[in-house]
């Protein structure tokens, strides 16, 4: 065998375990999705699914990644298309409600791992408590990238530092809002995404001028006159 076919059926072997791993992980979480059931799933040994991936907290990082991109090629996340298009943009608003749009096809893709990883399984097994500190260290680090972006290309509100509002992003896109929304609330991806471009949009971008109200009187052009001062200097008979 070639070293490349030997490449290709150590891949096939690897796509094959990660199904069976994300698959059990979501049928029996954390703890039901034992080494020995996800080898037998796939059809492998278990070593064999230390030699393809690792152990478990491998499993669910390798699970994790794989379901956030929608495959296994190895292209950042932020060299997709959307993210792209929000770093090409060349108006805020548009800008922000394609990082939403960002956050609504990762949520397609990863909405029932995330319940299992951070809502079910962080407060129960130490290992997931690190995956989950790991991943959110890392969701802050692509929400600082955003928020630096976002100010030195557009710009902030006033009072608000690069730091607060990636710390802003960070909390608006918490993968426990996302489950609350939809899972527990009933909203549409279409809803969340929505909600989220609109919640960005208003906490990070400066304010517009506030338009008058339709029959509102027109604003004076100077301060008013002080009291006594009409006729000043004409005698009053």
């Amino acid at each position: 065998m070639t070293s490349t076919a030997r490449a290709e059926q150590v891949r096939a072997t690897r796509q094959k375990v990660l199904r069976a791993a994300r698959d059990l992980f979501l049928r029996r979480g954390w703890s039901g999705a034992t080494i020995t059931a996800i080898a037998k799933r796939a059809a492998v040994s278990p070593q064999t699914v230390y030699n393809v991936v690792g152990g478990k907290a491998a499993l669910l990082k390798a699970v994790w990644d794989v379901t956030l991109a929608g495959d296994d090629e190895p292209v950042p996340m932020i060299e997709r298309p959307t993210a792209r298009a929000m770093l090409d943009s060349g108006d805020p608003d548009e800008c922000l409600r394609l990082y939403a749009r960002m956050g609504r096809e990762l949520a397609a893709r990863a909405g029932p791992l995330i319940a299992v990883v951070f809502v079910q399984g962080a407060g129960r097994d130490p290992a997931v408590r690190a995956f989950v500190e790991r991943i959110e260290g890392e969701r802050a680090i692509g929400t600082a990238g955003v928020a630096r972006h976002v100010a030195r290309r557009f710009g902030l509100r006033d009072g608000l530092s690069e730091a607060e509002a990636g710390d802003v992003l960070w909390v608006l896109t918490a993968p426990e809002l996302l489950d609350r929304f939809t899972r527990r609330r009933g909203w549409s991806l279409e809803r969340y995404e929505r909600w989220l471009a609109d919640a960005m949009t208003d906490a990070l971008l400066p304010r517009p001028e506030a338009a008058p109200r339709a029959g509102a009187p027109a604003a004076r052009a100077g301060p008013p006159p002080a009291p006594g001062a009409a006729g000043r200097g004409i005698r009053r008979p």
